[in-house]
């Protein structure tokens, strides 16, 4: 991980704030309703530790007949009501509704073991405690959460062949690719889930090493760090996965900081069971916390959807529609596909022309916003962080730019970068940016994604091939792309040495470019 130059991070210091205040506000707001209804309960989890929890029956629930059981995993740093508005409805129409607070938060006991397997054996011991102590039906078990929860509830799956049906929502199946994408720190997001974990749990000290390592750039504990990650990733047990046949459901959102839709996608498409892949606007669980509150949401809508088909045998045609449905960050309604690799059927390439070399150590401008924030803006009012084209400072950014578009161009899936680059030193960070350009030269940011190297000979040129995180936008009729490169942005920590160059050429044997994935129209 080398030494790398780690932004102020003031910004992720509020959003922690931000989002425990709302997460409190969510998880209270139900509850003066939801409280008649609830029975709050210890349970003895993995080695003894004490969680926890809550859980709601059916109205009427006489001992006579077996329920449905949704089990729900709390998120990161957030109290065991957070669910309860949702569990209120799950139980209202007939399932056994247990949410618990995952251990090393609240008042649960034990450490933050960050889905280790201590929490995966805590799912369990959940699900056998339900199973004990009330009319859960042990044949008919489903797991859903946020974020965290999301999750544990995979990794659960994968270990428990009781669970039928799953729906993660905002969570990973990648966690080295979701903080550590391109061997770069994504700090902004790391620095939110440290410290909501230590304002609202306890931390173990493997995590405190994991998250001072990842800060210091230690590269001697990056492989440390990987296997700590794979150890807590789903696609690592997706054969069992499969092998147990549980029916999942993924929902993400596209600006998701924490969790980019990446690392989701490539997952969905190694499920072999029944799947659904959702995908909207929004940033990490943004699309779900209307839902939180009891308000319409599309996200808890179709989470009940799916366990009332995979846990009731409801045939109110879930498992007909097309499974992976997927809404613009521009306008309009969901889109149906049916698989992934269908949501971006063409391709469009985008030529990086001539040889361009650009300093390092300098925030040209261009960046990916601010952990949340700028995704939030996107999503309630389709505001994107923007650049000027005119104005990039080209000592420190490389920009090339497409002809005009004379239709709209439907951008679906993942955009790739393949191009050649020469570093005048042997560590360095680069960070690829696709812009909507209108005819004032001003671009709206239609993705991005960061890379970073280590151990290259400096004056040695080396390919590049780079996925850009996925996304849906709609680049209107006039407007152009443009792909612009530098080498810092406050939301990722930067490797390139003091007076580092990067120089960016295109051979005639392998010309450099942007492949933009296009809906078929």
């Amino acid at each position: 991980m080398g030494h790398g130059r780690t932004p102020l991070r003031t910004a992720a210091a509020g959003a922690v704030s931000a989002a425990l205040i709302a997460g409190t506000v969510v998880g209270l707001a139900p509850a003066a309703q939801a409280a008649p209804a609830v029975r709050f309960v210890d349970i003895t989890g993995d080695g003894g530790t004490v969680l926890k929890a809550n859980v709601l029956t059916p109205a009427g629930a006489d001992g006579t007949r077996d329920y449905p059981l949704v089990v729900l995993p709390t998120s990161w740093g957030l109290p065991q009501i957070e669910y309860l508005a949702q569990a209120q409805k799950l139980a209202d129409s007939g399932y056994v509704v247990l949410t618990y607070n995952v251990r090393g938060f609240w008042q649960s006991g034990g450490q933050i073991e960050v889905a280790g397997p201590p929490d995966i054996a805590d799912a369990s011991k959940v699900i056998d405690w339900a199973l004990a102590h009330t009319p859960a039906d042990p044949q008919r078990v489903g797991m859903a959460g946020v974020s965290y929860g999301a999750g544990i509830s995979l990794l659960a799956a994968a270990h428990d062949k009781r669970i039928k049906a799953v729906a993660a929502l905002s969570g990973w199946a990648d966690l080295i690719d979701s903080i550590y994408s391109g061997r770069t720190q994504h700090v902004q997001a790391a620095a939110v889930l440290d410290g909501a974990g230590t304002l609202t749990g306890r931390e173990s000290p493997e995590l405190r090493e994991i998250f001072d390592n990842l800060y210091a750039s230690d590269l001697s504990k990056e492989q440390q760090m990987i296997d700590w990650g794979r150890k807590r990733s789903a696609g690592t047990y997706v054969d069992q996965l499969n092998s147990n046949g549980a029916a999942v459901m993924l929902a993400n959102a596209w600006g998701d900081t924490v969790f980019p839709a990446n690392q989701y996608a490539g997952f969905y498409e190694k499920l072999t069971g029944p799947k659904r892949l959702e995908l909207r606007p929004g940033d990490h669980a943004t699309a779900e916390l209307t839902g939180l509150f009891g308000l319409p949401n599309d996200v808890w809508t179709d989470t009940e959807r799916w366990f009332d088909h995979y846990l009731r045998g409801a045939d109110n045609g879930i498992d007909r529609e097309q499974p992976v449905q997927l809404k613009s960050r521009s306008a309009g309604g969901y889109e149906g596909y049916p698989d992934w690799k269908s949501v971006g059927a063409t391709r469009r390439k985008i030529a990086l022309a001539g040889s361009t070399t650009i300093h390092a150590n300098v925030d040209s401008g261009a960046d990916g916003g601010i952990v949340f924030l700028s995704s939030i803006l996107d999503q309630v009012a389709q505001l994107p962080p923007i650049a000027s084209m005119p104005l990039l400072p080209r000592r420190w950014a490389a920009v090339w730019q497409s002809e005009r578009y004379g239709t709209a161009q439907q951008v679906r899936g993942t955009a790739l970068l393949h191009t050649t680059l020469t570093p005048t030193k042997e560590s360095g960070t680069l960070v690829a940016y696709l812009y909507d350009v209108g005819p004032l030269g001003i671009g709206k940011l239609v993705t991005h994604a960061p890379l970073s190297w280590h151990g290259r000979t400096p004056g040695e040129p080396f390919g590049v091939d780079l996925d850009l995180f996925s996304t849906a936008y709609d680049v209107p009729a006039g407007h152009r792309l443009a792909v612009v490169v530098d080498t810092v942005d406050p939301l990722y920590t930067e490797h390139n040495p003091s007076g580092a160059q990067l120089t960016f050429s295109s051979p005639s044997d392998d010309p450099s470019y942007v492949s933009v994935p296009l809906r078929e129209q």
